[in-house]
């Protein structure tokens, strides 16, 4: 800070630029709030189809967000040109009183160019005589105490401008289009972050030889601290690189390199893995010059050796592992997948053995529950599971493609789910048994990336509808499932995955359970009514799942052998069946969107089909009970009244609609729909029945009582049909309607998959 410009500094374009921003602010308050409340809410409610159920929805729902970011963004300009300012005024008012008082010693401070300035004594007799005629000589401690606190003065004052200009550079570089949501309350919070970023990222660049226990608590506190601040993340990955991220962790986290740490550090590996993965993350969101280089120079490295001090690991052993924690960006993620793939196909010889197979004295790479972290897929799988476009491109992707001897490509899906040679793997806690972390983490990242949100989580209003991608990956799930239900039976603990895929996908499996000819020629105009009829009947926003009966009863009686796998698709069905009578009972809901006029028939192909499916899932929890597996049924039911938990108070589209439903405004977007309504109301009874159920071991259980498994579906669609009805002021036989076909579906659910399945079930 140069001495004249802030001695004579005039503050008037700083306080409009203040006052501007503060202004802005405000306006945007109302901007936000008006995009929130009437554009992304009316999306929300909107009655979409098509392309713009994919596409339209999404973009409202991010374009709303983008005024949210712009609020947060102008609000963190102003705080930052605020403080700025006031400290810049503060530091003129003490630079200009300093002056003052020197001149009262017959002291002048005098601008000597190129910023700099000196101060000289009064040497002449009329400047060094006061009123009384008496005489001092200047004192040189007076000179040089001035001197010293002005530079004090001016060196505090371009630190302030310095903060600021680095702060303000950083937020409006973190993206290239839209607006940053990096949040900070004052300018010098946001210099802490950068400040605190540069001191961690110099210790973990230490020899590992030199951290200490101090050391390593220092940045894991600091890495939990600060791990979602976009400033810190960038800056923290940024200063310690690809080659020392990897370098730092491999060291860490393997006892044979710091022993001592180690072994005063056990407990808190994990902690500080999952730190360091989620500032990663946060860091990897940034657009800047420096991440983008960061991100490709880190999957260039990924199949080269890690500088460590044992060196035997590679770069994607490494940041897999540190893929595990957090939403990593989707391009990196893609790119990784890509690059990871291509070394596992090196490795594998096209697939065609093990590769990633942990020795004795290999390291322990994850220190989060769970496997060694030897397997990069495993890691990586789990990464996808946080973020679902990347999960979906991956898995569509080619692992094998179609060229040489592969008449047929071979995707990520294939390969990983049904051709892959799985590493024996053991846990990295102390109990060291063996681990199943690497199939399951590929179900939660399929989870993902079939559903579009994840894993884990329940969909909601903003979840978009289901993109072909999406829709093409649920076929293949089902139709590999279908082939062989091994591939989930032998894995049980991927069934709560495979539920949760499927009852986001009902609206598609009803369908195929219709047996309704999806492509009617084009001169079949029965089947073409035939076909228009069922899309009416089950509408579905986004892309359908394109599937047959065969194949969806199969899927259905595999999953319906875990316990979570039925819950989740039992009671999602219950739900979508609830919202599809509400819907269509609904008597505001336009003529061209009912399937007829015929009531009675649409109630009870409603319920037929959804007994359908009931009845399919019946003859795989009868399966697991009646087979080897140590299931007994109020494993079943405990599992069906968890539900009742995991929905409490959620928003959203819920499970068992996912995003293909599209609701009338009477449904509203609640789970079970408001309290009181048709489905909600037979969600609670259905809850009730199971919470009882699973504490009682007497009594006619599904799994031992086919009948009693009827009964109880009967139960509860003429419940749901009933209270639909009565919500409308409707007369007629609703519930009865509902009732035989729900009973008839049910039987003709078991029925169906003993003729498809034959050698799949042992008895009803």
């Amino acid at each position: 800070m140069d001495f004249n410009a802030l001695y004579h500094a005039n503050f008037k374009l700083l306080d409009d630029a203040v006052t501007d921003w503060s202004t802005l602010v405000k306006h945007l308050v109302d901007l936000k709030k008006d995009a929130e409340d009437d554009l992304h809410k009316a999306a929300v409610k909107a009655d979409w189809a098509g392309v713009n159920a994919q596409v339209s929805k999404q973009f409202i729902g991010k374009t709303a967000g983008e005024f949210g970011d712009a609020h947060t963004q102008a609000t963190t300009i102003h705080n930052i040109l605020r403080d700025t300012r006031d400290e810049l005024k503060s530091f003129h008012q003490q630079l200009t009183d300093a002056v003052s008082r020197g001149q009262k010693k017959n002291l002048t401070v005098v601008d000597t160019g190129g910023g700099k300035f000196a101060v000289m004594g009064n040497t002449r007799p009329d400047w060094s005589s006061d009123p009384s005629g008496k005489t001092s000589a200047t004192d040189q401690k007076d000179v040089d105490d001035l001197r010293d606190e002005i530079q004090g003065i001016l060196s505090k004052a371009t630190e302030s401008d310095n903060t600021a200009k680095d702060v303000l550079t950083a937020i409006v570089d973190q993206t290239r289009m839209g607006f940053s949501d990096a949040s900070y309350k004052d300018r010098d919070t946001a210099a802490d972050a950068v400040k605190e970023a540069d001191e961690l990222a110099k210790l973990a660049k230490k020899d590992p030889d030199d951290l200490s226990v101090k050391d390593f608590d220092r940045l894991n506190a600091g890495l939990k601290k600060y791990h979602d601040d976009p400033l810190f993340s960038e800056r923290f990955a940024k200063d310690l690189g690809p080659e020392k991220t990897l370098s730092f962790w491999a060291n860490v986290s393997d006892p044979m390199v710091t022993p001592d740490l180690t072994h005063e550090r056990r407990e808190q590996l994990g902690e500080l893995q999952k730190n360091l993965g989620l500032t990663l993350a946060t860091a990897s969101q940034s657009d800047t010059a420096d991440m983008t280089e960061w991100k490709r120079h880190m999957v260039e490295i990924g199949d080269e050796s890690v500088q460590g001090k044992r060196g035997n690991v590679l770069g994607f052993q490494v940041m897999s592992n540190l893929m595990r924690a957090g939403d990593y960006d989707d391009d990196f993620m893609k790119q990784y997948g890509k690059s990871l793939m291509e070394t596992e196909r090196k490795f594998t010889s096209d697939g065609k053995h093990t590769a990633w197979q942990r020795l004795g004295f290999d390291p322990y790479l994850n220190h989060m529950a769970g496997d060694s972290g030897f397997d990069p897929l495993s890691g990586y799988l789990k990464g996808l599971s946080n973020n679902p476009g990347a999960a979906t491109d991956f898995f569509n992707d080619d692992f094998i493609p179609k060229d040489g001897d592969h008449k047929e490509a071979v995707s990520n899906f294939k390969y990983l789910f049904e051709d892959r040679h799985w590493p024996h793997e053991s846990n990295s806690d102390l109990s060291r048994g063996e681990s199943t972390d690497g199939r399951n983490n590929l179900a939660s990242a399929l989870e993902a990336a079939a559903t579009g949100h994840p894993a884990g989580e329940l969909p909601t209003g903003d979840t978009p509808a289901h993109t072909p991608g999406q829709a093409k990956l649920f076929e293949n799930i089902v139709s590999s499932i279908s082939d062989d239900n091994g591939r989930i039976t032998d894995h049980s603990y991927m069934s709560d995955s495979m539920g949760q895929i499927a009852s986001e996908y009902l609206p598609d499996i009803d369908r195929a359970t219709t047996d309704v000819d999806r492509h009617p020629g084009e001169h079949d105009a029965a089947g073409q009514a035939a076909w228009e009829r069922l899309q009416k009947l089950y509408p579905v926003q986004g892309t359908a799942a394109d599937m047959n009966h065969s194949d969806v009863s199969r899927f259905l009686f595999a999953v319906g052998q875990d316990p979570h796998g039925y819950a989740a698709v039992e009671v999602g069905q219950k739900n979508y069946m609830g919202k599809l009578l509400e819907y269509h009972l609904n008597p505001d809901l336009p003529a061209d969107q009912r399937p007829d006029h015929d009531m009675e028939l649409t109630v009870r192909d409603i319920a037929r089909h959804s007994g359908q499916v009931s009845g399919t899932l019946a003859m795989g929890r009868n399966e697991a009970v009646a087979g080897p597996a140590d299931l007994k049924d109020k494993d079943f039911d405990h599992s069906v009244a968890q539900w009742k938990n995991f929905l409490s108070g959620t928003v959203g589209t819920g499970v068992g609609v996912g995003t293909s439903f599209i609701a009338s405004p009477a449904v509203g977007a609640g789970v079970g729909g408001a309290a009181g309504t048709a489905t909600s109301m037979m969600l609670e009874e259905l809850f009730k029945d199971a919470e009882g159920s699973a504490k009682d071991d007497a009594g006619a259980k599904i799994g031992k009582d086919w009948e009693n498994g009827n009964q109880a579906n009967m139960k509860y669609t003429s419940a749901a049909a009933y209270n639909a009805a009565k919500q409308y002021h409707l007369s007629g036989d609703v519930a009865t309607w509902a009732e035989q076909s729900s009973s008839q579906g049910f039987l003709e659910g078991g029925g169906y998959m003993e003729r498809v399945g034959a050698e799949l079930v042992t008895d009803i």
